[in-house]
């Protein structure tokens, strides 16, 4: 299970994160968030993965920032259309990965998924709230067991230490399942991430991982 964790702000706490070695390292571009991003991203280890997080934004500014800061993801948390990531992709580097996100409360038409399967790398399943992301609550993620799709996602929404035990709990799941996204339930302020709490759940997170290769071993060898 990869780990991506979301909403950085400040140099110093983005390099004492980045020495943890999430996976991915996500940046937000939407000007309304309180973890709105304008600064200098400090050079990361080449394992992580750096996420651009956009709101209903144009193409050209995408491209601008994906350019600018040497983005490895893009994070698309608005509303964007077939057709729009359909050019996006057309105009992106093959080896930027497109994420893209959907909301959900309590239940959700996956048919809506289907157009933008070849369109996006990953899916990512957040908690439909007030803002496009960060509300620090948890969907019903019992809707995730009518997922028909084999394209991963990551699961987002007010993931917490306390949430650790339910999210192992759905990785044993046959749901492709590629990350989890945290990050308000991680944080001091907005954008300032608690460094403990970061270190405890990149632990957690490898002992998954550990754990599901340990247990796919064991069936493989049957």
């Amino acid at each position: 299970m990869k780990l991506k964790i979301c909403g950085m702000k400040y140099p110093d706490n983005i390099l004492e994160v980045a020495s943890l070695l999430p996976d991915y390292m996500g940046f937000i571009f939407w000007e309304k968030s309180a973890r709105y991003f304008d600064g200098v991203i400090p050079k990361l280890p080449k394992s992580i993965k750096k996420t651009g997080v956009f709101v209903n934004e144009t193409i050209d500014i995408i491209l601008d920032k994906v350019a600018l800061h040497n983005l490895q993801a893009v994070q698309l948390h608005g509303n964007e259309s077939v057709e729009f990531c359909e050019e996006l992709k057309s105009k992106l580097a093959k080896e930027v990965e497109i994420i893209k996100v959907f909301s959900i409360i309590d239940s959700f038409d996956f048919d809506i998924l289907k157009p933008f399967e070849s369109l996006c790398d990953y899916f990512l399943f957040d908690t439909q709230g007030k803002l496009p992301g960060g509300n620090g609550t948890t969907f019903d993620w019992k809707v995730l067991a009518n997922y028909p799709s084999s394209k991963p996602f990551f699961l987002s929404g007010g993931i917490g230490l306390e949430e650790m035990d339910a999210v192992n709990e759905i990785i044993k799941t046959n749901l492709p399942i590629y990350a989890i996204d945290v990050n308000s339930k991680f944080e001091i302020e907005p954008g300032l991430k608690n460094i403990e709490l970061c270190e405890n759940v990149r632990r957690d997170a490898r002992r998954d991982t550990l754990q599901s290769v340990s247990t796919d071993n064991k069936i493989k060898n049957k």
